[in-house]
């Protein structure tokens, strides 16, 4: 189970070298072995269930045709290809750890760089569609009543997919049976399809966001005497959405083998696609059906005045999925990721279930469509540590944190409020205790979000169970008090738009190649440069940007892309190379530590390679071993002092690009470094 390709090539380098160097077998923390939390149960999925992730046998075989390997390294054909691949999902683990383990944006855009990276081709065809949803919330959700942040909370539901289905047989066998997957010999390919399907689900299940912020910015700007809205309200509504809704010709001749028949608009392909997964169990009409859906953005009156961000997730991904990936690779399970994302907001609860009426239909099952029921229910059960942006959401009392346990086929959710908010929830109590007391007249007190949990009506879980079917997935939720811990924040001045941060990224990694000739390299050059890097070296780069804030906080300086009135930090000084230089050597060896590197030079010594730099490097990406990397972990000052005992050039690696880095960042409109 694991790496089986990293395997490979360790028994070749044995045989090769006549000793066993590696590379080394990733590790799966202990703890994650046998977990059933969150975090473990997450990354045992990806870790061993997705075992031969993306490999291709038509490859190898061409490789051990050739003699030439077709994977990257940090060049091209360093490595087989399908070891770039299991490094590959070596960078998705990593980076989704570092994610649950933060809750951050700047974590959560990197689990979303990689699996771009992986399943859509190239990050920057498609950056803005999933930047620009927390570019809008960031700079304009604070004029709305009521909203959190859905950048962060994506990935969280992207992660409580993942740990379901490694944890929950019996979703597992129906997520397989639906997808024509049979025994075990289907196992890792199965979990494959899951990755890759759900991934654009959870992922992209928000991306309409931007559509629907301006419509309750309006709404907020004009209910000034916090009326409800409705008849009389001012609202806005879209026109025009055939950039949207239109389906060009190629992928309309793709759809039509596909579903049999063609389709004028994208709402005419999701009333299809929903009536054909759910029609008999609810009666669904198609024609009604695209009628509701297509009707969603160009009359929200009809819909109790609200916009719904899924038709514009919706067809917006569908956009993109026909432009990068081209019409013909689409499949049918693109579609039901489509439909899902359709449903997930308010059209299977207030179009199809009803379920806040007294004649309400059964919640749906996972049977009838596994991507559907997941994204629903994973997108519920995610309500804890996500940034309030609204201002009442900013007073609203919500979990900062939350422990699953994934056990015995079962979701038992325990979530943390903050022990500081204790006398607000005294005060809950009370005013509860008295509604009680008195024969519950009227509407009961609530202090959302705690109430819906705490109180013995538990709304929160009984809201669920009306939405998604949990006969084969008991569910318990149980609320605690706990201290606030933000430690993991990492919250520093700097502050830059994702939009710049893959330009930082570029110019970091041309630092070492254009010293002194800065002005001679256009930006297509950098770019192009960046882009032919495998997934990791890629990441080694932008992780290295998020730890920019924190070496630039202990220098007193800070970067950011908006224009400020302080000085432009043109060149490191001496005195602020000494202080970062041995915080960007820790980070190196922590991070090669953690993708499996080890240490050792053999690379240069050995006589298959000696004089041959082009070999050397080769080699060093076959076996992961490199001179400056460290064996075990370490703690801060064992690898400063490590940085110590390096020669002036060896040092002189980690701090002298840093300057050419500062020139180079000049080509890019953005982020610029200044002084306290």
């Amino acid at each position: 189970m694991g790496y089986t390709a990293l395997k490979a090539m360790r028994a070749r380098n044995k045989k090769l070298l006549g000793r066993d160097l590696g590379p080394k077998q990733p590790y799966l923390a202990k703890a994650t072995r046998g977990g059933n939390d969150l975090k473990s149960a997450a990354l045992r999925f990806l870790h061993n269930r997705c075992e031969g992730l993306r490999f291709d046998p038509e490859i190898t075989k061409k490789e051990a045709e050739t003699g030439i390997y077709l994977g990257t390294g940090i060049r091209p054909n360093q490595v087989p290809y399908n070891m770039q691949k299991d490094v590959d999902r070596l960078c998705l683990e990593r980076e989704l750890e570092k994610f649950i383990d933060s809750g951050v944006a700047e974590d959560a855009y990197t689990v979303y760089y990689s699996w771009l990276e992986m399943f859509m081709g190239e990050y920057c065809k498609s950056q803005k569609m999933v930047e620009l949803l927390s570019e809008f919330e960031q700079n304009a959700s604070s004029l709305l009543m009521k909203h959190r942040d859905h950048y962060s909370h994506s990935v969280y539901v992207f992660a409580l997919g993942l740990a379901i289905y490694e944890t929950n047989p019996a979703f597992r066998d129906i997520f397989k049976a639906f997808y024509g997957f049979g025994g075990e010999e289907d196992e890792h390919k199965a979990a494959a399809f899951f990755l890759e399907y759900w991934g654009i689900t959870s992922l992209f299940h928000d991306i309409g966001y931007p559509f629907e912020i301006p419509f309750e910015q309006i709404l907020a700007y004009f209910e000034v005497d916090r009326r409800q809205r409705g008849p009389g309200s001012l609202y806005i509504a879209y026109r025009d959405l055939e950039c949207l809704t239109g389906i060009d010709p190629d992928t309309g001749a793709t759809l039509k083998k596909l579903c049999g028949r063609g389709f004028a608009s994208v709402p005419e392909l999701l009333a299809w696609g929903i009536q054909k997964t759910l029609g008999e169990a609810y009666g669904i009409n198609e024609k009604a059906m695209e009628e509701v859906i297509r009707t969603k953005p160009t009359d929200p009156d009809k819909f109790g005045y609200f916009m719904d961000h899924g038709f514009f997730s919706a067809t917006r991904l569908f956009q993109e999925l026909a432009a990068v990936l081209g019409g013909a690779r689409l499949t049918k399970a693109h579609l039901d990721a489509l439909t899902a994302i359709m449903l997930h907001n308010s059209l299977f609860k207030f179009a199809v279930a009803f379920y806040k009426s007294p004649d309400r239909k059964p919640p749906l099952r996972a049977e009838l469509h596994p991507l559907a029921y997941l994204l629903m229910l994973c997108d519920e059960l995610q309500c804890w540590d996500r940034t309030a942006y609204g201002r009442s959401s900013r007073t609203e009392l919500h979990p900062m944190a939350a422990f699953f346990d994934f056990g015995d086929g079962k979701i038992s959710a325990t979530y943390y409020y903050d022990r500081e908010e204790k006398p607000k929830i005294a005060a809950f109590g009370r005013d509860y205790a008295a509604w009680e007391e008195g024969g519950r007249q009227g509407k009961p007190p609530r202090l959302k979000a705690y109430s819906d949990m705490a109180e013995k009506e538990q709304r929160f879980k009984s809201d669920i169970e009306k939405i998604v079917d949990l006969t084969a997935i008991p569910f318990t939720v149980t609320t605690a008090l706990k201290k606030a811990d933000r430690s993991a924040k990492h919250t520093y001045l700097s502050v830059s738009s994702f939009l710049h941060m893959y330009d930082f990224a570029v110019a970091l990694n041309a630092r070492y190649s254009y010293q002194g000739r800065e002005d001679q390299v256009s930006v297509e050059t950098l770019e192009a440069e960046f882009d032919s890097m495998s997934l990791e070296y890629k990441l080694s780069n932008i992780n290295q940007v998020k730890s920019f804030a924190r070496y630039l906080n202990a220098l007193g300086c800070f970067y950011t892309d908006r224009p400020v009135d302080y000085e432009l930090l043109e060149k490191f000084t001496q005195a602020q190379i000494d202080v970062f230089a041995p915080m960007e050597h820790a980070r190196w060896v922590r991070q090669h530590k953690a993708m499996g590197w080890t240490r050792g030079d053999e690379y240069l010594t050995e006589p298959c390679v000696k004089g041959d730099t082009d070999a050397q490097k080769a080699l060093r990406e076959q076996l992961r071993r490199h001179a400056l990397c460290l064996d075990s972990w370490k703690n801060d000052e064992e690898i400063y002092a490590h940085y110590g005992e390096l020669s002036p050039d060896v040092q002189g690696k980690d701090w002298k690009p840093f300057n050419s880095m500062l020139k180079l960042l000049k080509k890019f409109e953005g982020v610029r470094i200044y002084k306290l």
